[in-house]
């Protein structure tokens, strides 16, 4: 059974005065999310990341196609019961404490009340807001607030979270918390879904990832599989004091050091530079093949194909 599967989903939205033209926000996608991975959904702003789980939610409701979590439609009450949410742009009533909302939150979410003071307190200090428990919420920075919607997300103990740019407004060191929670979520057999644009946490935390762009997907796999896909780079090393002539025309990034020489190039003039080097008589020292990053990879998706009409911005 799948923790998370779409079939078909797709969104338009009628714009305009008359509300008569037809943007697409989601082209019909087809995901399987397997339950316990932490699944990365890739995409620069506009994409169709955060329509899709809006669909996902049941705030929105489809044009198209349908969706499952843990098996069962996502319109079932049982379902919501077992899902953490937390939005790009959490909106939480100013004038609660952090305490005072995960208090509203848990009794919503339906924790019981002899286990809700103990749940609360321990929440707080696992977001690191232990201290600021009393606190109004107006008196919180865009990252406490990110902290506490976190909070409230898997407050109940759900079995599926997702996260809707979560990083969003964290310094460094509120980055590696959430990312630690996030690996702690997975190690209890959670299942993760997380839409973001820091490609870093994605390669650093997802054990899949999925790029879409102007609401149509673009590729789908494992970090490794996908960036072996990207035509690689070879570095090369050599002793010398100026790069030979024909270097110029293979696409080359080289850089002199003293009597050395390093060159960056695609692989695929491999042998055409081995042959310059041969010819000029040049010592290579070492030749290393450079791993493709998920930069790469995304950025290949996201630049590979021209507007479709009528897509959202």
């Amino acid at each position: 059974m799948f923790a998370i599967e779409t079939i078909n989903l797709e969104k338009t939205y009628a714009v305009g005065f008359w509300r008569k033209k037809p943007r697409v926000a989601l082209r019909p996608l087809n995901l399987a999310v397997e339950e316990g991975e932490v699944f990365g959904f890739l995409g620069p702003n506009g994409a169709g990341k955060t329509t899709t789980l809006k669909l996902l939610m049941g705030l929105v409701l489809p044009t198209g196609g349908t969706a499952r979590i843990l098996g069962k439609s996502i319109n079932e009450a049982e379902v919501k019961a077992q899902i953490g949410f937390l939005p790009e742009q959490p909106y939480f009533y100013d004038y609660l404490t952090a305490k005072e909302l995960l208090e509203y939150y848990a009794r919503l979410s339906g924790v019981e009340p002899k286990e809700r003071t103990g749940k609360i307190d321990a929440m707080l200090e696992r977001v690191g807001l232990k201290e600021s428990a009393h606190v109004q919420l107006r008196k919180f920075s865009k990252g406490m607030l990110q902290r506490v919607g976190l909070a409230q997300a898997i407050l109940h103990d759900p079995k599926v979270v997702f996260l809707d740019e979560p990083m969003s407004g964290l310094d460094p060191t509120g980055r590696r918390e959430v990312r630690d929670l996030m690996e702690e979520l997975k190690q209890q057999g959670k299942t993760v879904f997380f839409s973001t644009h820091i490609l870093s946490d994605a390669e650093a935390l997802c054990d899949r990832v999925a790029v879409i762009h102007r609401g149509e997907l673009r590729g789908i796999g494992r970090v490794a599989e996908l960036t072996a896909s990207v035509a690689g780079k070879v570095e090369m090393i050599w002793n010398g004091n100026a790069v030979p002539a024909g270097f110029s025309g293979l696409g080359a990034e080289c850089h002199i050091s003293g009597d050395t020489i390093r060159a960056a190039l695609p692989e695929a003039q491999q042998e055409a530079a081995l042959e310059i080097l041969r010819r000029e008589r040049l010592r290579l020292i070492s030749l290393t093949p450079v791993r493709s990053s998920l930069e790469e990879y995304y950025l290949q998706k996201v630049n590979s194909a021209a507007k479709p009409a009528g897509v959202a911005q």
